[in-house]
C-alpha cells in the first residue's frame, strides 16, 4: 500500500487534470471572504475535517440500520443526510486541495475521485430506497460506503503524512531549549520592519513597534513558506505579515490568522529585555 502511494504522490499525468481543476476551483471561489470561510479561518482549525463527520456519521450509522429489521425508514433518513451534507463537505475539501503542493494534489485528487464515486453510490442508493427498492439501496450503500473508506484512507495519508493543512511550523518548537535566549539589542531593530533571527537553528522574525516586539516562529504553518520574506500590512487596523507563498497573513501583535490558506494562528514567543537586550524563551 505505501509503494501504490508513493506511484500516486509522484504520478505526473495527474497534474493535467489536476492543473486544470485547481484554476477552475481558484476562479470560482474568488472572494477571500467565502475562502476564508471554507478554511476554516474563523473556526481556528481547518473546516473540512470537521464537516466530513456528518456524512460519514450517516452513512456509517445507516450501515448499521440497515443490518436490523425495521429500520428502513431511519435507514433512509440518515442515507439522506449523509448525502446532502457531503456536498458542503467537498467543497470545503476543494478550497483547501487548491492551496496544496503538486505531491498533495495528487493524492488529494484521487482521495477526491474515491468520495465522487462514493457520493454517487449513496445518491443511487437513496433514490432506491425512495422507490421502494430497499435491498437495491442497501447494496448501492454499502458499496458507497466501501469507497468513501478508501477516501477516508487517502484523506489520512494526506494529513498524517504528507501534512496537508495542519500546522507544519509548530514543530520548530520542540527544537528551542529551555531558558531564556538572547536575540538581539533592542536598539539596534529597526521600526515596522521585519528581521530574522535564529534560536537553536530555527528561524524567527521580530517585529518592532515602539518599545513593543513581536518574536514569532518563521515559517509559516500552510506550508513552511518563509514569513521573514513576506510583506507587512495593515488588516482592520492591525500590521500583519503576510506569507510571500501563498498569502496567508497573520498578526503581528497576537499570531491571529487573518486569511488563508492557513486556518491556524502562528506561535507566538514571550519576549523580555534584560540590560537593552531581547530576549525569548518557549511559551
Amino acid at each position: 500500500m505505501r509503494a501504490f502511494l508513493t506511484k500516486i504522490e509522484q504520478a505526473a499525468g495527474l497534474d493535467r487534470f489536476g492543473d486544470r481543476l485547481q484554476a477552475v476551483v481558484q476562479g470560482t471561489l474568488r472572494g477571500q471572504r467565502v475562502r476564508d470561510l471554507l478554511h476554516g479561518v474563523w473556526l481556528g482549525h481547518p473546516l473540512h475535517p470537521a464537516m466530513v463527520q456528518v456524512p460519514v456519521g450517516a452513512w456509517m450509522s445507516a450501515a448499521v440500520l440497515d443490518l436490523m429489521p425495521g429500520q428502513r425508514r431511519a435507514a433512509t433518513t440518515l442515507t439522506a443526510v449523509g448525502t446532502l451534507s457531503a456536498v458542503p463537505a467537498a467543497v470545503a475539501g476543494l478550497n483547501d486541495w487548491a492551496a496544496l503542493a503538486r505531491d498533495q494534489r495528487r493524492i488529494g485528487l484521487v482521495h477526491a475521485a474515491s468520495n465522487t464515486v462514493g457520493l454517487a453510490l449513496y445518491g443511487g442508493s437513496l433514490a432506491a430506497r425512495l422507490s421502494g427498492r430497499h435491498g437495491l439501496g442497501r447494496a448501492l450503500g454499502w458499496l458507497g460506503l466501501g469507497a468513501v473508506g478508501a477516501g477516508a484512507y487517502l484523506g489520512g495519508h494526506l494529513a498524517y503524512k504528507q501534512g496537508a493543512q495542519v500546522n507544519v511550523s509548530v514543530s520548530d518548537l520542540h527544537l528551542i531549549s529551555d531558558g531564556w535566549h538572547s536575540l538581539a539589542e533592542l536598539a539596534t531593530l529597526p521600526q515596522r520592519e521585519l528581521v530574522t533571527r535564529e534560536v537553536d537553528d530555527v528561524s524567527l522574525i521580530l517585529y518592532r513597534h515602539g518599545d513593543d516586539v513581536t518574536v514569532m516562529l518563521e515559517r509559516c504553518p500552510h506550508q513552511s513558506g518563509p514569513l521573514g520574506e513576506g510583506e507587512v500590512r495593515e488588516v482592520d487596523g492591525h500590521a500583519c505579515v503576510v506569507c510571500p507563498w501563498h498569502g496567508s497573513t497573520f498578526r503581528l501583535n497576537g499570531g491571529e490568522v487573518v486569511h488563508g490558506p492557513s486556518s491556524n494562528d502562528q506561535q507566538i514567543l514571550p519576549t523580555r529585555i534584560v540590560d537593552g537586550t531581547l530576549e525569548t524563551r518557549l511559551p
